[in-house]
C-alpha cells in the first residue's frame, strides 16, 4: 500500500515529492542528505518537510498494522460483516478504529458479562424498544436462581444497556467532539497539603477549558497531581453529555424511558466519562509534550549555532571558591598544553596568582580568557580585567560541563586528568566552538527548554538528536580535528564508523582528501555518499574537498573551470567569473538546477560557516541580587525562552524572568516570536524577590522609554568586559516553579501598581 497521496494531502505537497522521499529513505539516505543534495528530485523540500513525511509514514504504519490485527481478530471471533468492514475502512485515526473494536474485546467480567450470563440480555433489548408494556411486568419473566426480584433483573438490564452505550461508536465520536469544545479542566488541593504544595498555589482551586489552556499550565497541574497534591477532573457540563446520549436512545415517554435514562446516566458517569477524561489527559499531554520538546528543541539548535570564537589560543579558567580556579591553556585546535591552579578570592595568594597568569599568557601566547559562568565567576572575572592585559575575557555558559567532566567520553580524551581540568578544557573549547563541544554532552543537561523531565523520554530524545544531526550537518565537520562525539552526528556516520575514522586519521596522521574516507572500515559507498558532503578537509589535496559540494558533482566543476580554461581553484571564490556559468548546460540526470545553483553558492564562499560572528557583551557593574533596585535599567542577554517568557542572564548569577506579557508592545504568542537566545537585550527591573531569588523584568518597558525617562533611573557603572552566554545559572527546576505559579506572586503586584 503507498502512503504518498494520503502523506501528500495532509502535508499540502505533491505524491510525486513524497514518493520520492520514501523511495531514498528506503534505500539508506538520511534527512540531511537528502535535503542538501537531492533538491531536483524533491522539488526542493528542507529539512523540516522530510522530516515531517518520515514521521507520517512511521504514523500510518503503525495504524495500518493496528487496523490488520482488529480485522483479524474480529474476523476470528466469526462477527466480521461488510457493514464492520465498511465501517472499519473508513475509519482515520486511531482513536476511531478503537472505538469500533471496542464491542469485540475479549472483556473481563464486567457487570454486563454477569447480567448475559443470568440471561437478561432479551430484557434489555424490551427496554430500548421502549414498547408501552410496563418494565416491572416483563422483569418477572427473567426470575432465576440469581435472579430473584424486579430490581435485580431491571438492573441487570440497566448494566447491559449502559455497556451497550459505552461501546457505541458514534456516542463516543460525538461525546469525544463534545469534550474537545466543552470540556473543563478543574483541580483543587489535597486536604492537608496546602504547605507542601505551595508551589502550585495558583492551582489549589482552578478551572480552566481544555481547548484554552498553555501546555506549560497543562504540565504543571499534571506535575502536582502525580506528585500527590492536586486533584484534577476534566469533563464538561454533565447534563449537556447525557443530553446528547439521551437524543440518540430516549424515543418517547414509555414506561421504559426511565429505565433507559438511569442507564444512559450510569453509562455517562461510570465508564464514559471515565474513559474520555483519560483520553482528554492523553492527549493534552501529548500536546503539551510535544509543545514543549518543540521549545527545547529549537532553543537546542540556537544554542548549537551559537556563534563560535573560532581558533584561537586560549587560557579557560573554571572558577571556584574555597578550592581555588582550574586553569588550562589550549592552543588553536583546542589541545591541552598546560594546567595549573589560581586562587583569586583570598588575598594572601592575589599576588602569586596574578604572577601565574601573566607567566602562561606569556608563555603560550594567549590570546583570549574563558570564564565559567557558574560559581565565582564574576569575581574571576573582574580579577583578570583588573590585571588589564588587554586581552578579551569572555565569561562561557558552564551548564553541563559537570556532567561532561564526569563522561565517558571525557574520561577517554583525558583520562590523566581529574574532573577540574576537563571542565575547564571544556569551557574553553565551548568559546572556540560551541557546536563540537556540546554534542559530548547530553542535550538534556545543558538547560534550555521547560519540563524536559515531565515529557515522553522517548520523543524527547528523538527529537534533540535530530535537532543535533540538523545543526552539525548544517554546519559541516573538520575531518581532521572533529571528535568522535561529533563525527557520529555526521551524516551516514554510526558510532562505530566514527571510532574507525578516529583510528584511521591517527594512523595516517591526518586525511588529505576525501576518497580516504573510503579506506575507513564498515565505511562503504553508500555511507560515503551520505556523509562526503559533510566533511571538510581545510588546505586538501582537492580544493573542493574543503567545501559542501559533494564529490559526485566534482566532474561537474571540473567541466566548468576547464570551459573557461580555468583551473577548479581559479573558480573558488571568483564571483564574476562564476556569473559567466550557465547552470543549465550542466544539467544531468542526478544533478539538476537547484544543486547547481547550491553548488555555484558555494564556490563563492567555499566552507563558509553559516554561524554568526561572537560578540562581546558587558554587564552593568553588579554582582548579586542585592545589588539589583527596582527601576534599575539593565543590559542582559537571553539566556532561555519558554511558552510563558523569557529568562534573562543580568550577571548576577539568578537569571531574571520576562513574563511574555512584558516583552512586547504588541500581542505575541510565543516569545520566540521576537526573541533568540544569546541576543543581547535592556531590562527594566519590575521586582527583587531575594527570598524566592526571584527578579522580575520588563522589556517593553525599557523600549517605550525615552531617554529622558533613562535619566531619571538610578545610574548603573559599567565595568569593561566581555561575555559570551547561551544560558545562566537559574536551574530547569527554578524555572518550572515559576511557570508554575504564573509567572510570580510578584508579577501580579506589580500588574495592581504599574497597571497591565
Amino acid at each position: 500500500m503507498s502512503f504518498a497521496p494520503i502523506i501528500a494531502s495532509k502535508l499540502g505537497i505533491r505524491a510525486s515529492q513524497v514518493e520520492t522521499v520514501l523511495g531514498l529513505l528506503h534505500e539508506g539516505s538520511t534527512i540531511p542528505f537528502i535535503a542538501r543534495y537531492r533538491k531536483d528530485s524533491t522539488g526542493n523540500l528542507d529539512e523540516v518537510q522530510v522530516q515531517q513525511i518520515q514521521d507520517e509514514q512511521k504514523l500510518l504504519v503503525a495504524f495500518t498494522e493496528r487496523k490488520t490485527f482488529i480485522e483479524k481478530t474480529i474476523t476470528e471471533q466469526g462477527k466480521m460483516t461488510e457493514a464492520l468492514q465498511t465501517k472499519i475502512d473508513s475509519a482515520n485515526t486511531l482513536l476511531e478504529l478503537e472505538d469500533i473494536y471496542l464491542p469485540y474485546k475479549v472483556k473481563r467480567k464486567t457487570k454486563a458479562v454477569i447480567a448475559r450470563e443470568n440471561g437478561l440480555e432479551p430484557l434489555s433489548i424490551f427496554l430500548l424498544e421502549q414498547t408501552n408494556q410496563l418494565p416491572d411486568e416483563e422483569a418477572t419473566k427473567y426470575f432465576n436462581d440469581k435472579i430473584t426480584n424486579v430490581e435485580e433483573a431491571l438492573q441487570g438490564a440497566r448494566d447491559i444497556i449502559s455497556e451497550n452505550v459505552n461501546e457505541n461508536a458514534e456516542i463516543r465520536a460525538k461525546l469525544r467532539k463534545h469534550f474537545e469544545d466543552s470540556a473543563t479542566l478543574q483541580c483543587k488541593v489535597l486536604t492537608d497539603k496546602e504547605t507542601e504544595a505551595i508551589k502550585y498555589k495558583d492551582y489549589f482551586d482552578f478551572s480552566e477549558p481544555i481547548n484554552k489552556i498553555p501546555s506549560h499550565r497543562i504540565l504543571a497541574i499534571l506535575r502536582g497531581f502525580l506528585e500527590g497534591f492536586l486533584r484534577m477532573n476534566i469533563a464538561p457540563i454533565e447534563e449537556d453529555a447525557i443530553e446528547i446520549i439521551e437524543e440518540q436512545y430516549i424515543k418517547g415517554m414509555s414506561p421504559s424511558s426511565d429505565q433507559i435514562r438511569k442507564a444512559i446516566k450510569d453509562a455517562y458517569r461510570r465508564l464514559l466519562q471515565p474513559s474520555l477524561e483519560t483520553e482528554c489527559r492523553t492527549v493534552l499531554k501529548q500536546k503539551a509534550d510535544e509543545e514543549a520538546i518543540n521549545v527545547f528543541a529549537e532553543n537546542l539548535r540556537q544554542l548549537l549555532l551559537g556563534a563560535p570564537l573560532g581558533s584561537k589560543r586560549i587560557l579557560a579558567i573554571d572558577p571556584g571558591y574555597r578550592t581555588g580556579c582550574k586553569v588550562v591553556c589550549l592552543d588553536e585546535k583546542g589541545e591541552l598544553l598546560i594546567t595549573d591552579l589560581i586562587y583569586v578570592h583570598e588575598n594572601n595568594w592575589l599576588l602569586d596568582s596574578e604572577y601565574k597568569i601573566k607567566e602562561l599568557v606569556k608563555r603560550f601566547d594567549v590570546e583570549v580568557f574563558a570564564i565559567g559562568d557558574g560559581t565565582a565567576g564574576r569575581e574571576t572575572e573582574q580579577f583578570i580585567k583588573k590585571m588589564n592585559l588587554g586581552l578579551p575575557v569572555f565569561l562561557v555558559n558552564e551548564d553541563g560541563a559537570s556532567v561532561y567532566s564526569a563522561s565517558e567520553v571525557a574520561r577517554e580524551e583525558f583520562p590523566d586528568y581529574d574532573i577540574t581540568v576537563r571542565g575547564s578544557v571544556s569551557i574553553g573549547r565551548r568559546l572556540m566552538d560551541p557546536l563540537a563541544e556540546l554534542v559530548k554532552i547530553d542535550p538534556k543537561s545543558i538547560g534550555v527548554g521547560q519540563y524536559q523531565h515531565d515529557v515522553n523520554q522517548f520523543r524527547l530524545k528523538e527529537k534533540l538528536d535530530q535537532t543535533v544531526v540538523s545543526c552539525v550537518n548544517t554546519v559541516g565537520v573538520n575531518l581532521n580535528t572533529a571528535s568522535k562525539k561529533l563525527l557520529a552526528y555526521v551524516s551516514g556516520i554510526t558510532d562505530s564508523v566514527a571510532e574507525n575514522i578516529i583510528q584511521h586519521r591517527k594512523t595516517l596522521k591526518k586525511f588529505s582528501n576525501r576518497e580516504e574516507l573510503l579506506k575507513v572500515p564498515r565505511l562503504g559507498a553508500k555511507a560515503y555518499e551520505q556523509c562526503a558532503g559533510f566533511l571538510r578537509i581545510p588546505d586538501a589535496i582537492h580544493p573542493l574537498d574543503a567545501s559542501a559540494v559533494h564529490p559526485e558533482a566534482y566532474p561537474i566543476v571540473e567541466k566548468m573551470s576547464a570551459d573557461l580554461n580555468k583551473t577548479v581553484k581559479d573558480l573558488i571564490g571568483n564571483e564574476q567569473l562564476l556569473k559567466t556559468i550557465d547552470t543549465k548546460k550542466y544539467v544531468t540526470d542526478q544533478i539538476g538546477v537547484l544543486a547547481l545553483n547550491d553548488i555555484i553558492k558555494e564556490l563563492q564562499k567555499p566552507g563558509l560557516d553559516p554561524r554568526s560572528e561572537l560578540e562581546q557583551f558587558e554587564y552593568a557593574n553588579i554582582y548579586s541580587m542585592d545589588d539589583v533596585k527596582v527601576g534599575d535599567v539593565l543590559p542582559g542577554q537571553v539566556t532561555n525562552l519558554t511558552r510563558f517568557g523569557a529568562f534573562i542572564d543580568i550577571g548576577v548569577k539568578q537569571d531574571g524572568l520576562v513574563h511574555i506579557s512584558e516583552i512586547a508592545n504588541k500581542y505575541i504568542t510565543d516569545p520566540g516570536e521576537v526573541l533568540k537566545l544569546g541576543q543581547k537585550v535592556q531590562v527594566k527591573v519590575l521586582e527583587v524577590d531575594v527570598a524566592r531569588k526571584r527578579i522580575a523584568l520588563s522589556i517593553k518597558q525599557t523600549e517605550a522609554e525615552n531617554k529622558s525617562s533613562a535619566a531619571n533611573t538610578r545610574p548603573i557603572t559599567k565595568q569593561s568586559g566581555s561575555k559570551f552566554s547561551q544560558q545562566g545559572s537559574i536551574s530547569s527546576n527554578q524555572q518550572e516553579d515559576l511557570s508554575t505559579l504564573n509567572v510570580t506572586d510578584a508579577l501580579q503586584a506589580l500588574k495592581k501598581k504599574f497597571g497591565k
